[in-house]
């Protein structure tokens, strides 16, 4: 059994809320899960599944909602973030602590690896920015159809149906505020360190994140001897379309890194 409280502020922006899922027994640590939604669309009541998945395992989850475009672009999101970080302090909840994200959460989960050493899971983290913008200089940006609102609510995917490269840089760009000057600084394996948290990066074979963001993040982690776990699945589901195959690794993770 878990108990559930919703919208709960914790930071200076009024949009800044979330919920909170908890485990009426024992609780192992505590899990930020980070909804995607290509930075311009996507809320943190999409969370639920992953909430109460681990929610029952013993674990609290903190599911928060953060500024997104076309008003707030990068790195507004991830100053977002450090405000969640100084709320968990303030609770004390920020000392066994781990961090999921699914799409554009998951770049947001690991770049708080990153800074801030956490344990950080990704399911199809958009990884790549700099090198891939460059490299498709000749697509031309484009937005795919709005998903229906049910959809939406049930998953935390923008695109679940393979590669689709006018959508990528679309979103890409829109994160950029159109800024090519911030790509390299939006990128986050260029800022790994020994200090990083260790990682386990999910992607599917054929879906619309490029492998390549995840194969140069987990070879600079190899570089810095910072532990990480790779999994590519068939097929082209991208992020929670994946969800129910990823969550036996979620869990060993989880027991792996968070103490007890």
């Amino acid at each position: 059994m878990i108990d559930v409280k919703y919208d709960i502020k914790y930071g200076d922006k009024t949009e800044l809320t979330l919920d909170i899922y908890k485990p009426t027994g024992d609780i192992i640590g505590t899990v930020v899960d980070i909804h995607g939604g290509g930075w311009f669309r996507g809320d943190k009541k999409t969370e639920s599944d992953i909430g109460e998945f681990l929610g029952e395992k013993g674990y609290l989850v903190v599911a928060p909602n953060y500024r997104i475009g076309p008003e707030n672009t990068y790195p507004a999101p991830l100053d977002d973030m450090d405000q969640l970080v100084e709320w968990l302090q303030e609770q004390k909840l920020a000392d066994n602590i781990a961090v999921l994200g699914s799409s554009a959460g998951g770049n947001m989960s690991v770049e708080m690896g990153i800074k801030y050493g956490f344990p950080a899971i990704s399911l199809s983290g958009i990884l790549d920015f700099d090198e891939w913008l460059q490299m498709h200089q000749h697509v031309v940006a484009a937005p795919n159809q709005t998903k229906d609102l049910d959809v939406l609510q049930k998953t935390a995917g923008i695109n679940q149906d393979g590669a689709n490269d006018p959508f990528y840089k679309w979103f890409s760009l829109n994160y950029l505020n159109g800024d090519l000057t911030l790509a390299s600084a939006a990128t986050p394996y260029h800022k790994i360190t020994e200090t990083t948290g260790p990682m386990f990066l999910a992607n599917s074979l054929n879906e619309f994140v490029p492998n390549s963001g995840v194969l140069k993040f987990a070879e600079r982690l190899t570089q810095l001897n910072v532990p990480v776990t790779t999994r590519f699945m068939t097929g082209s589901e991208h992020a929670k379309g994946y969800l129910e195959a990823v969550k036996p690794d979620i869990l060993n993770f989880l027991v792996e890194n968070i103490n007890k």
